[in-house]
């Protein structure tokens, strides 16, 4: 959960490190048996599938509990962590190579504002996605580490600049640097970002690249454009949503895994696999999203219960309540979205709309159509462990909505 491999930590179960290959499939098997709502209960569930009720045989050995304890650990293990585990190596690198390029000889401003998000902590999804496009391609090479970093960069500048524009004042239970500094720093020191990302671009020598990562960071731009003008609006419907949230989270995902195939040599096929799986991965990661913000446990999510709709955001599960919705509904949604004239009660009529309608469940099923569009993707990719980590992932992003 650290990052770092089994040998690294103090007390690593190393007799048994065999059992991690063995598991992941164990792992997945679970998942598809299912264990009771939520990911406690899939995890409750390969528990009871590896061990039994939990009771030991008067036969128990130093060593089997050992072996027990070991396989506890990899079953609860989720997806991303264990990507992470398998690319720690050059997740290490890419580490090392942000650290190395946001450092500014003549502004310390810019490395203290940037550390203060990077070291914030964060799954790291985006750059694990174009390490694990690589190796899953074959590359042997190291321009993947810079093109991780690239994308991390990106989406790290892109941070800076929303939490300006949302006048947010906390970022993965922190304060934001526009709080903690002002809006120019962050405006600025994303910009900063934005430039170091080009630089590692051009450094890996190939046109194609940059020609997916600078398409990708307009669109970002162009999405969090539309997202301001399309938000509050009434007439937004489910194309403009699906086209704000390629923008604002998918290009990034897709263009991830697209740059791995591109530098690793493959052919067109391939790379269009690895595009559509990240366009399809990201587009579930939101809709999962916006959903959890109407129905998600606050303490899991970050996120009190309804910040979308006190932020007059029109997301999927409303857009869906607002094209169903009678003359009189559709009164309250013009005063609470489009006026932002809230007042007590509103929220809970709002779920009551939306449960009026099924929006909710409608909104699930969605995202999990998503996440088998990008296990579908897969198909045509070479069958290595780490493919069964990215189809693990897309599960992953849509089982929390159980």
């Amino acid at each position: 959960m650290d990052q770092q491999p089994l040998r690294d930590r103090p007390d690593p179960p190393s007799e048994d490190a065999h059992i991690y290959v063995h598991m992941k499939a164990v792992y997945i098997l679970t998942l598809k048996k299912g264990g009771g709502k939520g990911q406690d209960g899939w995890i409750g569930a390969a528990q009871k599938f590896l061990h039994g009720d939990g009771s030991k045989s008067k036969g128990t050995t130093l060593s089997s509990v050992k072996a027990e304890n070991a396989m506890d650990q990899v079953t609860m293990q989720k997806p991303h962590e264990m990507l992470a585990a398998t690319l720690s190596e050059e997740m290490a690198a890419v580490n090392s190579l942000i650290r190395t390029r946001m450092a500014s000889e003549h502004a310390p401003r810019i490395p203290e504002v940037t550390a203060h998000l990077v070291e914030a902590g964060g799954k790291r999804l985006r750059p694990m996605l174009t390490l694990a496009a690589a190796r899953l391609c074959g590359y042997e090479g190291d321009n993947h580490v810079k093109l991780a970093a690239t994308v991390e960069f990106i989406h790290t500048a892109t941070l800076l600049h929303d939490d300006v524009v949302d006048e947010s004042g906390q970022r993965r239970g922190r304060p934001t640097a526009n709080l903690l500094w002002d809006n120019k720093s962050s405006v600025l020191v994303g910009d900063y970002l934005f430039a170091r990302s080009f630089q590692l671009m051009v450094e890996t020598g190939s046109l194609r690249v940059l020609d997916i990562l600078a398409n990708a960071s307009a669109t970002i731009a162009e999405g969090e454009v539309l997202q301001m003008t399309a938000a509050t609006d009434l007439k937004t419907d489910e194309a403009i949503y699906l086209q704000v949230v390629r923008g604002k989270t998918a290009a990034l995902f897709s263009a991830a895994t697209e740059v791995g195939g591109v530098i690793a040599g493959v052919e067109e096929a391939k790379v269009k696999a690895l595009f559509d799986y990240g366009d399809a991965l990201g587009i579930a990661f939101q809709i999962a999203d916006d959903l959890l913000d109407y129905q998600g446990d606050s303490k899991a999510t970050g996120k009190n219960v309804g910040d979308d709709f006190r932020e007059r955001k029109l997301t999927l599960p409303v857009i869906k309540a607002v094209a169903q919705a009678t003359d009189e509904e559709r009164a309250f949604w013009t005063r609470t979205i489009e006026k932002g004239r809230q007042q007590d009660g509103d929220l809970e009529h709002a779920l009551e709309l939306m449960d009026k309608y099924g929006t909710l469940d409608a909104t699930r099923r969605d995202a999990i159509a998503w996440a088998d569009k990008a296990k579908a993707a897969l198909s045509s990719l070479p069958d290595q462990p780490i493919r069964k980590m990215l189809y693990n992932l897309a599960d992953y992003v849509v089982a929390r909505l159980h």
